[in-house]
């Protein structure tokens, strides 16, 4: 069992930005890919960004391509996404996942956060 727990949403402008923390406890967290994802009212849960086990390999959603950085630090068991250039549309709840594999589907993730609310201003 994997236990995450997100942080560092909040409020912010327009092309302001923010940058969430993903801390775990339980299993070995380096075992583990990593995942953004996130949904928006009325919407589903879509996939924002992820990085593999070491850290090496990163990969993103077009729609944040370029304005999001997914990182993780193994010492410390935390994963992170500092987003810049906010967009409203970026507005949503952000969770972030553990995975026994890779994968950009919700599916392919087995545990979850319980969501921080991210809400960007226009």
């Amino acid at each position: 069992q994997v236990q995450l727990v997100e942080s560092g949403g909040g409020l912010v402008q327009a092309g302001g930005s923010l940058r969430l923390s993903c801390a775990a406890s339980g299993r070995t967290f380096s075992n583990y890919a990593m995942g953004w994802f996130r949904q928006a009212p009325g919407k589903e849960r879509e996939f924002a960004a992820a990085i593999r086990r070491s850290g090496e390999n990163t990969y993103y959603a077009d729609s944040v391509k370029g304005r999001f950085t997914i990182s993780r630090d193994n010492a410390k068991n935390t994963m992170y996404l500092q987003m810049n250039s906010l967009k409203p549309e970026d507005t949503a709840v952000y969770y972030c996942a553990a995975s026994p594999s890779s994968g950009f589907s919700v599916a392919s993730y087995i545990y979850w956060g319980q969501g921080t609310q991210v809400t960007v201003s226009s």
